[in-house]
């Protein structure tokens, strides 16, 4: 009885896991090149809506998947726009594009009374059920949707391209000294905005594993429940580095499996406080990595060409 608690628990922390996963990615990339994109938290929102609406309206994973590749893009677009073009605050633009992004979705989803009752289908698994039968390994690794096996394998893609590509060193060159760059000749408009936007598709791409992984629903009034943060508290305490990032992802996925967990087995504590366990643990990685992180040294920071 005990084994199954803990495989249980160990396959929710893998699917619980794969959206801050894959927003982490995108995260990673726009912050090594000095640009916050905060506003993943709602654009997870609107990824998960998109995700939810291609799929049950058109009846196609695929594309759901396209269409929250381009919903992605256009609110990556926006947000560079923003912070690179026009060096406006990235908090606040953020934050603009979190509130923004609450109200519409919910808007939206008002008008889709058909998705209410009915889920719509979820990504299927990769192996057949010989596998999935197989003690421990089979429910824990086999039993996983594919969002979940792309989700697991992406960080490390994401490392070597940050850290055996020419673009990559190009990104970590516009992050750590934009003027040295664009003196090199670089184009450091350019490369801010290609990772902009990037983090606004994997931001997209993390809401809809968050309602297609499983679940196949949305829900209103914030489904993204903060993770768009907790990617964020993610990648200060692994360091911006891909790898390190998806671990830190993981422990998050494990505290809020946890949490669902305790809610089951009829615990005497209450459910309100068992909910905080992923953002005490995030408060706890933070304070306890945030002065041993290397930060990028324009983290935040707005780039203006004419001080070249």
């Amino acid at each position: 009885m005990t084994i199954d608690i803990i495989i249980d628990w160990l396959q929710a922390t893998l699917r619980w896991a794969a959206p801050l996963l894959i927003v982490a990615i995108g995260e990673v990339y726009a912050e090594r090149s000095g640009v916050i994109n905060m506003g993943i938290e709602g654009i997870m929102l609107f990824g998960a809506l998109v995700g939810i609406a291609a799929g049950f309206y058109m009846n196609s994973l695929v594309l759901a998947v396209l269409f929250t590749i381009v919903i992605g893009a256009f609110l990556g677009l926006i947000v560079a726009f923003l912070t690179v073009s026009r060096r406006t605050n990235q908090v606040v633009t953020g934050l603009m594009v979190n509130m923004i992004s609450l109200g519409a979705t919910d808007a939206l989803f008002s008008l889709m009374s058909e998705t209410r009752q009915n889920r719509v289908a979820t990504f299927p698994t990769l192996f057949p059920k010989s596998m999935q039968n197989i003690p421990f390994i089979g429910p824990l690794l086999f039993a996983q949707p594919v969002s979940t096996w792309v989700a697991l394998i992406l960080p490390f893609i994401a490392g070597y391209i940050l850290y055996k590509t020419r673009w990559g060193l190009n990104v970590r060159a516009v992050g750590d000294n934009p003027k040295a760059a664009a003196t090199a000749g670089l184009s450091v408009i350019k490369l801010k905005y290609q990772t902009v936007i990037l983090s606004g598709v994997f931001a997209a791409l993390g809401g809809c594993v968050l309602t297609l992984g499983e679940v196949g629903y949305f829900s209103a009034g914030g489904m993204a429940a903060g993770r768009g943060f907790i990617v964020m508290a993610a990648c200060v305490v692994g360091g911006w580095d891909p790898i390190r990032t998806a671990l830190v992802c993981l422990i998050f996925g494990a505290a809020d499996a946890a949490q669902l967990r305790f809610q089951t087995t009829g615990s005497v504590i209450p459910y309100q406080f068992l909910q905080m366990l992923p953002y005490v643990a995030t408060i706890v990685a933070l304070t306890i990595m945030v002065k041993r992180s290397v930060v990028p040294k324009t983290w935040g920071a707005a780039y203006d060409p004419k001080d070249v």
